[in-house]
């Protein structure tokens, strides 16, 4: 049995979208039939229907209204979903046959557009990577901002690295990404990033080539400024191929093909990211409890992205460095002009994703009244620009088009207070446009028409209840009770009769109606086309709008790390050519806002590429180590992206890389302990770290046996200070006192250790560092204030005595791989090796017995906390 002419377009249509979900048009819904219909129903909980389609069995159909489609195809996507939809593309009134329906859009996770769906406040990234011979070509895109770079790196964890740096919703690829060494399931399954390999043909060179340069109108690569970059062509072009396919559209929003130099800007890998917390909590992963949740606050969600940007890609140029330091001192010594700039900010919308959603025709009337909103607030934060004078503000400004013609497009066009609907009228302001005005007062007049009528047709028949009405099958009608139809005229022609009345219709009549629906209709199809072409205006100058953006959500920064700054006590760092990091009274930027009343104690640190290369820094755990390392990373990298630091004094000499080895846990889905995640960290930070790099390197070793640990702590240090391997700034901390010995011996190596005041059996920690090493590490006294049980303390007190007797520092020192076993076994028979035991078996035998004669089932409650009470009292007697 043939199926109906619809589905056999519907069939076509699935079968050039295999690997997506058909949203098929009918009507007011979206419908999706056979799989798609069961997947849907299962993955959005919907009810699964059927439709006869001229099929032996109805089809399985499941269906979403229209107008809520993009809150279910963000679900589908969150889910791994593509979403093909196919829209009515003619009006089904006027259609014959079947109603013509194209693919217009296909949603992937790098292409969601709806403002609802997307975070504000970062981008949603694109990613093509082309893998050439172990050169990898990048170009990364956020079509929701217009925003487009390119770039190439060489090497699995370099590439690693840009893929953390941008964190990209969706990445595409050629086949032979796949098989590079790239954990690819690590970045579908941890990372939630959808990850698909794109046919040859995208990667063909001469039609990338050929596609960017037809795209950006250049006559070639050069005028691009990519032409050095091969590898990053391919990709750019395989990535603008992708976007055509897919958006159905001319990407008028993508402007600029940006080359993105990597060595510009400082390394931080993956795990230096996570360790220091730079724009999202480690376990929670929430912006509050992180360096971006302190500095951000911005106005505008474009000021929030490029925060965002900044934070993940300090700068290593003086000079880029300098200017934006210029331009938060000068914000800060104008605070009420800088307050009044922010007020101005508040009201400006996301220009960047109106734009785009402008250009992809999507934008709506209230769309553009938030973008005149947002032009109006230009002229007033322009005018208290020309206040300052750094390079970067006067840039800002200059950048900063005020754009009064849209300005005034919009405020002439667009009604104040525009309905949310393009298509049913009350868009367009009075005054516009000629026919829009005629249409409108035929449109109001008609009503005084039909009354007017009404009046005259009474008074010529003398009907008193006759009544001019309207029906939605018939139109305008005269209606007539029944008692009166006698009188009815003969120019009254019947329309329809009814139990007690008869509704007719007169030439007049026919006139009149005809002007009303005749300027309704009409009215609301030239406001769409008018809406339309105001839109279109605007989309012409996305350039302009664009860069405007840009300018606003850079003055948004700098006024948003000025008000940060000027709250928090923050000072302008001074930058220095020689590798010094020198930092006087040094607070962690995170930690001191979570704590209350100023306890916060602050602390210097000193590292230089000479004396005072490697800091070892001992203590108890709990006292501050890894805090103190961390906030040295961070007041290092708040500098580098041009904001002040919580300290009294900074002078920073400019690092290229930051590393930090802080902590490690169990990597069991892909089969890696604590102590192998611990060396694949430490490999990766000896590889890659140069003498201008920061190391923060916290408790290196501790994950296998003490000799072995301690070993390969030792010679850790040696090759970090050791300027001809590699000589780099760093913080080491450890509970490995034997390192200590190496102050003196290694050039370069300093000993400090966090301040402790021993209180009777317990401890104070004073969280100071202070120079020299700790003589032991306290963990007995830190164990106690976690609340160990005593008994354990005590035992644990007896075998540190009699491991220290034994001088396990002395049996360190100079072994050699045959005394290894000799000498543990000579440590170990000195040692009391008793089992204690937690539990006295004799000491409890009688609690034992009475916990077994108890009959609870015949206690009453008062009984049951009498003998709980007892039992308590004997246990606390016993320990």
């Amino acid at each position: 049995m043939p199926v109906s002419p619809m589905m056999q377009h519907y069939l076509a249509t699935k079968e050039e979208y295999k690997d997506c979900i058909l949203f098929y048009r009918l009507g007011d819904f979206y419908e999706m039939f056979f799989d798609d219909a069961k997947t849907v129903s299962e993955e959005l909980e919907l009810t699964l229907t059927g439709k006869d389609c001229g099929m032996e069995e109805r089809a399985p159909m499941c269906g979403i209204p229209y107008h809520a489609a993009d809150t279910y195809i963000t679900r589908l996507i969150e889910k791994g979903h593509k979403v093909a939809i196919c829209e009515q593309m003619e009006d089904p009134k006027l259609a014959k046959g079947i109603v013509k329906r194209e693919v217009i859009r296909v949603v992937t996770p790098g292409t969601i557009i709806s403002q609802e769906e997307l975070d504000e406040t970062r981008n949603n990234y694109l990613m093509c990577i082309v893998d050439l011979s172990d050169r990898y070509g990048l170009s990364v895109a956020d079509i929701s901002t217009g925003q487009c770079l390119v770039s190439e790196t060489d090497g699995v964890p370099r590439l690693m690295d840009e893929i953390q740096k941008f964190r990209p919703s969706e990445i595409i690829c050629n086949q032979a990404l796949l098989v590079s060494g790239l954990d690819m399931d690590d970045i579908r399954g941890r990372q939630h990033i959808a990850v698909s390999a794109l046919d040859d043909y995208y990667f063909d060179d001469e039609a990338c080539s050929r596609i960017l340069t037809k795209h950006f109108h250049t006559s070639s690569l050069a005028g691009l400024g990519v032409a050095d970059f091969s590898c990053g062509v391919i990709a750019a072009g395989a990535l603008f191929q992708y976007l055509y396919e897919t958006q159905k559209n001319n990407m008028d929003q993508m402007t600029a093909l940006t080359p993105y130099f990597s060595d510009r800007y400082m390394l931080i890998d993956s795990s230096s990211r996570r360790n220091l917390e730079l724009v999202e909590t480690l376990r929670e992963k929430q912006k509050k409890g992180s360096l971006l949740g302190v500095l951000d606050r911005t106005k505008t969600a474009m000021g929030a992205r490029m925060l965002r940007s900044m934070i993940e890609q300090p700068l290593i140029q003086p000079t880029a460095i300098e200017d934006r330091l210029t331009a938060v001192e000068e914000l800060t010594e104008a605070p009420m002009n800088r307050d009044e700039i922010r007020e101005y900010l508040q009201p400006v919308y996301d220009l960047e994703r109106l734009a785009s959603r402008i250009t992809y025709q999507s934008a709506n009337p209230r769309d553009l009244m938030a973008f005149k909103t947002s032009l109006q607030m230009l002229p007033f934060i322009r005018q208290l620009l020309s206040d300052f004078q750094g390079t970067l503000l006067k840039n800002i400004r200059e950048d900063m088009d005020p754009l009064e013609d849209l300005f005034q497009l919009v405020e002439d066009s667009i009604q104040e207070d525009p309905p949310l609907a393009m298509k049913e009228g009350g868009i367009i302001r009075d005054g516009y446009n000629e026919m829009v005005d005629q249409y409108r007062a035929a449109r109001k007049n008609g009503k005084q028409w039909l009354s007017d009528l009404e009046q005259e047709e009474r008074e010529k028949t003398g009907i008193r209840t006759l009544r001019v009405k309207y029906n939605k099958v018939f139109g305008y009608c005269i209606e007539v009770t029944n008692s009166f139809k006698d009188q009815v005229p003969n120019y009254y022609t019947r329309r329809q009769t009814l139990a007690g009345a008869e509704r007719y219709t007169t030439d007049r009549l026919k006139e009149i109606e005809q002007s009303i629906l005749g300027a309704e209709e009409h009215l609301y199809g030239l406001e769409y086309q008018l809406f339309s072409e105001v839109r279109d205006k605007i989309a012409e100058n996305v350039a302009r709008i664009q860069k405007t953006a840009q300018a606003v959500a850079a003055l948004d920064v700098f006024c948003s790390l000025s008000y940060v700054a000027e709250h928090n006590r923050y000072v302008r760092p001074k930058l220095n050519s020689k590798g010094r990091i020198d930092i006087k009274e040094g607070r962690h930027p995170v930690v001191e806002q979570m704590m209350k009343n100023d306890m916060f104690i602050s602390n210097n640190t000193y590292l230089d590429q000479k004396d005072k290369r490697v800091a070892i820094i001992t203590g108890p755990n709990m006292a501050g180590k890894s805090t103190y390392m961390r906030q040295t990373a961070l007041i290092v990298l708040m500098a580098q992206i041009g904001s002040f630091v919580p300290a009294e004094s900074a002078d920073i000499g400019i690092v290229d890389r930051i590393f930090t080895r802080v902590g490690a846990s169990d990597d069991l889905a892909s089969g890696q302990s604590t102590f192998m995640v611990e060396m694949t960290e430490v490999a990766n930070i000896l590889r890659n770290a140069t003498s201008n790099s920061l190391l923060i390197l916290d408790e290196i070793g501790r994950g296998t046996s003490t000799f072995d640990g301690l070993a390969i702590a030792w010679a850790v240090i040696e090759y970090v200070s050791d300027p001809k391997k590699l000589g780099a700034k760093t913080l080491f901390a450890t509970h490995y006192h034997e390192l200590t010995e190496l102050e003196g011996k290694l050039p370069g190596v300093n000993n400090y250790c966090i301040a402790v005041k021993e209180k009777g059996d317990g401890i104070v920690f004073l969280r100071k560092i202070v120079r020299g090493g700790a003589d032991k590490s306290y963990g007995i006294q830190v164990a106690r204030l976690a609340g160990v049980p005593e008994p354990v303390l005590q035992r644990a007190d007896e075998l540190v005595r009699q491991l220290s007797d034994a001088d396990i520092t002395a049996a360190v020192k100079n072994m050699t791989d045959k005394k290894v076993k000799k000498e543990k076994k000579k440590l170990y028979d000195t040692v009391d090796m008793q089992q204690m035991s937690l539990f006295d078996a004799n000491d409890n035998e009688k609690i034992i017995n009475e916990l077994k004669e108890l009959d609870i089932s015949s206690m009453t409650p008062l009984q049951a906390l009498n003998m709980l009470n007892h039992l308590q009292s004997e246990v606390k007697n016993r320990w």
